[in-house]
C-alpha cells in the first residue's frame, strides 16, 4: 500500500518536468510528511491540456451520502479498478497522477516498525497513478483521489506485498490519456526494481504532526537489490511514537 509520502520539489519545477499548468494550484510549500486526508498535487489532463490540480487524498465517491459514510480510500488495488463501484466509472474518464519525491513503508524490526523511504535513484519527482472524484455536499464541494497499487517488485517485497504505481513516458501518456483504450490498464504494473532505492528513516516520521526535511534523512545505506534486506544492522533511533494515519 502506500500510505504516507513527501513531495519537497517545487511547483515550477513539477510545472516545466511534466509540461503542465500550474495556475490552479494557489500554494504549496515542501511537505516531508503527507498523510492521508492532506491535500495532494495531481497531474491530469484537462481541456486545455496537463494541469496540477489540488486534490484531498482519500477518495470520497461522489455518490457517497455524505463524508462519513465511507472510510476514505486512499488506495485502490489495479486488479479491481474496473469492476469495484468505486472506481470503475472514475476509469473511464477520472485519471490523474498524484506527484511525490518518495513514499513511506514500515517493516518490523526488533518488535518495531521501523520506517523506510524509497525514491527514484536519479531523484526525479514520481507520478503515481491515481483516480480522482468530487464529491459535493449542502455546504461544502471536495475533489479527492486515490493512488493505485501494484503487486510489489523484488526491491520492495520485503516491506509490503504492494507497491503504488509509478508512471513514466508512454505509460504515463496513456493513463493520462482523456480517451480510454485497450491500452489504458497496461502501466498499472511494478515498476522497474533497478531505478529505485530504499533507505531507513527515523521513526519521527510515524507521527503525522511531524513535518520537516529531517524525515526523510537517511539513517542507513541505500538498498538496491534485494539481496540488501539480509544481515542488516540494526537502525538506531530514538523511541518510536504510535503509527498513526490521522493527525489528531
Amino acid at each position: 500500500m502506500c500510505g504516507r509520502f513527501s513531495l519537497q520539489t517545487p511547483v515550477p519545477d513539477l510545472a516545466e518536468l511534466f509540461e503542465a499548468d500550474p495556475s490552479r494550484l494557489e500554494e504549496w510549500s515542501a511537505r516531508y510528511n503527507v498523510a492521508p486526508t492532506d491535500e495532494v498535487i495531481a497531474l491530469r489532463r484537462g481541456a486545455g491540456g496537463r494541469e496540477l490540480v489540488p486534490l484531498r487524498w482519500g477518495l470520497i465517491p461522489n455518490w457517497a451520502e455524505d463524508r462519513a459514510s465511507l472510510p476514505p480510500m486512499i488506495n485502490a488495488r489495479a486488479e479491481s479498478l474496473e469492476t469495484r463501484r468505486a472506481f470503475r466509472d472514475l476509469v473511464l474518464d477520472r485519471r490523474c497522477a498524484v506527484l511525490a519525491d518518495g513514499f513511506y513503508e514500515w517493516r518490523k524490526e526488533g518488535g518495531l516498525k521501523q520506517p523506510y523511504f524509497t525514491r527514484r535513484r536519479d531523484r526525479r519527482p514520481m507520478a503515481l497513478a491515481g483516480l480522482w472524484d468530487v464529491w459535493r455536499g449542502p455546504d461544502r464541494t471536495i475533489p479527492s483521489c486515490t493512488i493505485v497499487t501494484t503487486d510489489a517488485n523484488a526491491l520492495l517485497e520485503p516491506l509490503h506485498g504492494r507497491m503504488p504505481v509509478i508512471l513514466e513516458g508512454a505509460g504515463a501518456q496513456m493513463w493520462l490519456d482523456l480517451d480510454i483504450s485497450e491500452r489504458t490498464m497496461e502501466p498499472l504494473r511494478p515498476f522497474d526494481a533497478e531505478a529505485l532505492e530504499v533507505f531507513a528513516v527515523s521513526r519521527r516520521v510515524n507521527r503525522v504532526a511531524t513535518d520537516d526535511a529531517a524525515c526523510a534523512k537517511p539513517r542507513s545505506a541505500p538498498i538496491r537489490e534485494p539481496s540488501g534486506w539480509r544481515d542488516r544492522p540494526p537502525v538506531g533511533d530514538a523511541p518510536p511514537d504510535q503509527l498513526t494515519l490521522f493527525r489528531s
